[in-house]
């Protein structure tokens, strides 16, 4: 995806609300800026970093410039807006970058399925053969030598989204877990036992059930950022 206008850079003074930071511009004035991002956003908040931020031309808008990026002091970028993850995995998906989501003929997003009144990020069908459910998850968490963690907080909402996909599973459809690294130090993919230990279960059930999970990541240059390469998600 590209950043159209560019992304403008800024200093991070403080993450507040869940929903808004404070940062200083580059021109040195103090702003209020949206955060589309209800994690915890361990090691993606610390005060000083540099950000990089858009602007929307939308007038109705409270705070116009939103968080998308921030540049840590060992140089390592990470995507913070989560909403960024289903775009993006919708464009790997078109442009044929994920290998195992090849050939459908028809991609549709936010499809409600599931018995927990659930919406399916991607629904990928094709006539010869089983529909294919994807939920994305953004992964930015990391921890020791390029190790990435799910989740990053407790998430009955992710809980509710594995039992979902294990149902699909189970039912005979295809059910695909899509971890979207988008922290440019994370080389492999965990789940968070430490963090939500009930979601690790569940994770874990889901396999066995057949969901399959696969991790990409994320690349940055300038004002775009890619799907481009595949990772392993390992157990612990």
């Amino acid at each position: 995806m590209h950043f159209d206008p560019p992304l403008e850079s800024g200093k991070l003074i403080k993450r507040y609300k869940r929903f808004l930071a404070d940062i200083t511009t580059a021109s040195g004035d103090e702003v209020t800026i949206h955060c589309a991002n209800t994690g915890a956003m361990t090691g993606c908040a610390v005060p000083g970093s540099t950000v990089w931020y858009s602007t929307s031309d939308n007038p109705k808008r409270k705070y116009p410039n939103s968080w998308e990026l921030t540049q840590t002091d060992s140089g390592d970028m990470i995507c913070v807006n989560t909403a960024r993850a289903n775009t993006l995995a919708v464009e790997a998906i078109k442009n044929n970058v994920i290998e195992e989501l090849k050939g459908y003929q028809t991609l549709r997003t936010e499809v409600k399925y599931g018995q927990e009144n659930s919406r399916i990020d991607i629904l990928l069908q094709d006539s010869e053969r089983v529909d294919c459910y994807i939920e994305v998850k953004s992964v930015t968490l990391l921890e020791e030598s390029g190790q990435g963690y799910f989740p990053d907080a407790q998430t009955t909402r992710g809980q509710k989204h594995l039992r979902e996909l294990t149902e699909m599973a189970q039912s005979g459809s295809r059910a695909v877990l899509l971890f979207a690294i988008l922290h440019s130090g994370i080389e492999k993919v965990f789940a968070a036992h430490h963090i939500d230990a009930k979601y690790s279960q569940l994770l874990e059930q889901a396999r066995k059930a057949g969901v399959e999970v696969l991790c990409y990541k994320a690349s940055f240059s300038d004002n775009d950022m890619t799907l481009l390469s595949r990772v392993n998600y390992e157990q612990k």
